[in-house]
């Protein structure tokens, strides 16, 4: 498959401040891409910023927000185009999960992995298109194994995961006639700070090498974001014995 060189291009992620996006930010930079980093916690991107800007001499730019909210949301697209001169990817990778049960599931949480899994995915994609459309760039979602297969311990998680998977393919086939590529990168556990809300942390489960690790799914975006014409629409990044109890 044809890929493009990524040095000089401007890639957006959300969800920065930790894990995937951590990960995915660092080598994205690493192939000379001008960042624009996203999330909550404006202190943790500053200092990833500092680290990209160091070490791969890449331009940064810290973008603070909460995509639950869309005119942040807006904001954070306009900031990133207006300071780069456009936008060529768009790493949708902020989410979380909470809870687990249906029955014991409380409201807020349900709201919280709606409004952040779903509508968060929804306001980035709009706000991101009209500039993808221009440069002929690539949209790039984080989804997961719970988004392909039944999920018993979180049901509401899954189907938010479903959500994204089906929207970002129905994206694509609204958008791939004028150029846009649409890229769903579905891992299984991946060691990071996800599942500490709901009382113990992918990394605190799992021993290095026990199970995939950011790192490798950064690869992936990596090669999502330099394709060209042709376009892998789904990614399927499992631990290697993540079947073997089926």
């Amino acid at each position: 498959m044809e890929t493009l060189s990524l040095d000089g291009r401007t890639a957006l992620v959300t969800g920065a401040s930790s894990g995937i996006g951590t990960a995915s930010a660092r080598a994205l930079a690493r192939e000379g891409v001008n960042v624009a980093l996203s999330a909550r916690r404006e202190d943790r991107l500053e200092e990833i910023a500092d680290e990209l800007e160091t070490e791969y001499g890449t331009e940064t730019l810290t973008v603070p927000a909460d995509v639950r909210e869309e005119e942040a949301v807006d904001a954070m697209v306009e900031a990133c185009v207006e300071r780069f001169d456009g936008l060529d990817v768009l790493l949708n990778n902020a989410g979380l999960g909470r809870g687990g049960d249906v029955e014991s599931l409380s409201t807020e949480d349900y709201r919280l992995m709606q409004e952040t899994n779903v509508d968060g995915m929804f306001f980035a994609t709009r706000a991101a298109l009209p500039h993808l459309k221009e440069s002929r760039g690539n949209l790039i979602f984080v989804g997961s194994f719970a988004g392909r297969f039944p999920r018993p311990s979180n049901p509401v998680y899954a189907a938010t995961k479903w959500w994204t998977r089906g929207f970002a393919h129905s994206v694509q086939a609204s958008v791939g006639d004028e150029g846009v590529g649409v890229s769903v990168i579905n891992p299984s556990e991946v060691r990071t700070e996800f599942g500490a809300d709901m009382g113990e942390s992918f990394e605190e489960r799992f021993e290095e090498g026990e199970v995939t690790e950011p790192e490798e799914i950064a690869e992936a975006v990596v090669f999502a974001a330099g394709q060209r014409n042709s376009t892998v629409s789904e990614l399927d990044l499992y631990r290697r014995d993540k079947f073997s109890g089926f």
